[in-house]
C-alpha cells in the first residue's frame, strides 16, 4: 500500500499523460510508416521528413530573424493565411517559415510565394522539438486554429519566445475541458495569447482559469475571402459554357453530394439551369464516376468555347473554386452530408450567394451563422433522391424577393465579420513582439 502511495506521488497524473501522449505519438508514426507502403498520402507524410533536419540546416540561415507559422493542413493555412501576409508587409526585415503536419497541405502550398521557407513539421519529440528550434530560432510563433505538440509548446515557452494560437475555436465536448484534459490544458497555458473565432469558446477558455491570456478577434478566413473576391480574375470559358443559364455551382463534392445533385437536376428538368460540380477529390477514378453517373456531363479540359452540347460541366483541376462561386446563380458546398462536415461555405457566400449544404454543418460556426443570417439553407436527404434541393431550389425560381432577400444576407454575413487579422497584428504591434 505505501508503495503504491509512493508510486503514484512519484509518477503523477502529470506524467501518466505525457506517458500515453508518447505512446500516441509512437503508435502514429508506427502506424503512417507502416500505411505509407500503400497510402499515398502516408508515403508523402513520410518521405516529406526525411532529411528534414539537413535540409533545414541547408536553408536556414543562423543570422536571419524568422517568423515561424504553423498550419495542420490546407484549412488552416488559409485561415491564417491573410495574417501571415499583413506580417510580411509590416515586418519585411523578418524572413516567413511556413511549416504543415499534413501532406494535403504541404505538397499544395509548397511553392507558396508568401513564405521564403515552406517545410514539413518534423515530428514531434523533445529532441526534435529541441533541434527544430535551434534551427529556426524563431523570434514569434504563430500556430492556427488546432495544432497542439506538446514538446514543441513546452521548448517554446522555456525558450521565452512569443507564442499565438490564432482562429481557434473550442467546444465544451473537447478535451481541454474534460477531468481528463489536464495535459492539454497545460498545452493551451504555453501560449501567451489565444485568439478565438467566437465568445462561446472564449467563455471555455476562461472557466478554465486563462481568461487573461485569451481575446475574441473572429476567424481570418473572412479576411481571405474578401480578400479573394476583392481580386478576382475570370476563368477563361466559364461564362461561354454557362451562356444565358442559371448556374448552380457545386464544389468540394463527395460521391453523396453528386449523387443528391445529379437526381435534383434531373428532376428539375429546367433548361434555364446549368450545373457545374468542382469535386473535392480530383483524380481519374472520381472524375470517371461522376461521368458515369452524369453520362451527358462534359470535362473541363475537354471543353471549347463552343456552344455546349451539356448542361453539365466537370472542373477537373484544382485552384479554381474561389473563383467559380461568383459565376453562380446559387452555389452547393458539399461534405454536408458526410459526418464529417461541410466544407468552406465563406468561398461562396462573400460573392452574395445563397449556399446549400447538407445537415452535418453544427460543428462550423461560419456555416451556422451563414444559416442564421438567413445565406445558408441546410437539407437532409437520407434517400439521396435530390427530392429536398430540388425543393428548395424551385421555391427561389419562382419567388424573387426570396431570392434576393438570400443572397443579399450572405454576403453582408462575410462582410460583418471582416477584421480578424487586424486585430491580431494590433495586438503584435502593441506587445511589441518583433520591432522593424
Amino acid at each position: 500500500m505505501h508503495y503504491c502511495l509512493y508510486f503514484c506521488y512519484q509518477f503523477n497524473y502529470s506524467d501518466l499523460a505525457v506517458f500515453f501522449y508518447n505512446i500516441f505519438l509512437w503508435l502514429f508514426r508506427a502506424g503512417t510508416y507502416i500505411a505509407s507502403l500503400f497510402n499515398p498520402k502516408a508515403n508523402k507524410w513520410v518521405k516529406g521528413r526525411k532529411n528534414i533536419f539537413s535540409r533545414l540546416e541547408e536553408a536556414i540561415p543562423v543570422n536571419e530573424k524568422i517568423i515561424w507559422m504553423h498550419c495542420a493542413s490546407l484549412g488552416e493555412f488559409e485561415q491564417g493565411r491573410p495574417l501571415l501576409e499583413n506580417i510580411k508587409n509590416q515586418y519585411p526585415a523578418y524572413k516567413i517559415l511556413l511549416t504543415f503536419f499534413s501532406p494535403s497541405g504541404y505538397e499544395i502550398q509548397r511553392n507558396y510565394h508568401g513564405a521564403d521557407w515552406v517545410f514539413y513539421l518534423p515530428m514531434d519529440s523533445p529532441g526534435n522539438a529541441r533541434r527544430f528550434l535551434e534551427i529556426v530560432h524563431p523570434s514569434l510563433v504563430i500556430f492556427v486554429k488546432y495544432e497542439f505538440w506538446y514538446y514543441y509548446l513546452k521548448k517554446i515557452k522555456y525558450r521565452n519566445i512569443p507564442l499565438l494560437l490564432v482562429s481557434a475555436l473550442f467546444r465544451k465536448d473537447m478535451s481541454f475541458f474534460k477531468w481528463y484534459g489536464g495535459l492539454q490544458r497545460k498545452m493551451l497555458s504555453r501560449f501567451d495569447h489565444l485568439f478565438v473565432q467566437n465568445k462561446e469558446s472564449k467563455e471555455l477558455v476562461n472557466a478554465i482559469g486563462l481568461s487573461g491570456i485569451c481575446t475574441v478577434s473572429g476567424d481570418t478566413r473572412f479576411d481571405r475571402v474578401i480578400e479573394i473576391a476583392e481580386k478576382f480574375e475570370p476563368i477563361p470559358g466559364i461564362s461561354e459554357f454557362i451562356g444565358n443559364t442559371k448556374a448552380i455551382i457545386a464544389g468540394s463534392t463527395w460521391p453523396e453530394d453528386e449523387e443528391v445533385l445529379k437526381n435534383a437536376f434531373l428532376a428539375l428538368d429546367d433548361p434555364s439551369l446549368s450545373l457545374i460540380i468542382a469535386p473535392h477529390e480530383i483524380n481519374e477514378k472520381h472524375l470517371e464516376d461522376i461521368c458515369r453517373l452524369i453520362p451527358s456531363a462534359i470535362r473541363f479540359s475537354l471543353f471549347s468555347n463552343a456552344i455546349p452540347s451539356s448542361k453539365v460541366l466537370i472542373i477537373d483541376n484544382v485552384g479554381m473554386l474561389s473563383r467559380l462561386y461568383k459565376y453562380g446563380w446559387i452555389t452547393y458546398v458539399g461534405g454536408g452530408l458526410k459526418n464529417n462536415g461541410v466544407h468552406n461555405v465563406l468561398e461562396a457566400a462573400v460573392y452574395n450567394k445563397i449556399v446549400f449544404f447538407g445537415p452535418h454543418y453544427h460543428k462550423y460556426n461560419e456555416a451556422v451563422g451563414l444559416v442564421k443570417s438567413g445565406g445558408g439553407l441546410s437539407f437532409a436527404d437520407e434517400k439521396k433522391d435530390g427530392n429536398m434541393l430540388k425543393l428548395l431550389i424551385e421555391a427561389l425560381l419562382t419567388d424573387e424577393n426570396e431570392f434576393e432577400f438570400r443572397s443579399k444576407a450572405s454576403g453582408e454575413f462575410v462582410r460583418s465579420h471582416k477584421g480578424a487579422s487586424q486585430k491580431i497584428l494590433h495586438f503584435i504591434q502593441e506587445k511589441r513582439l518583433l520591432t522593424n
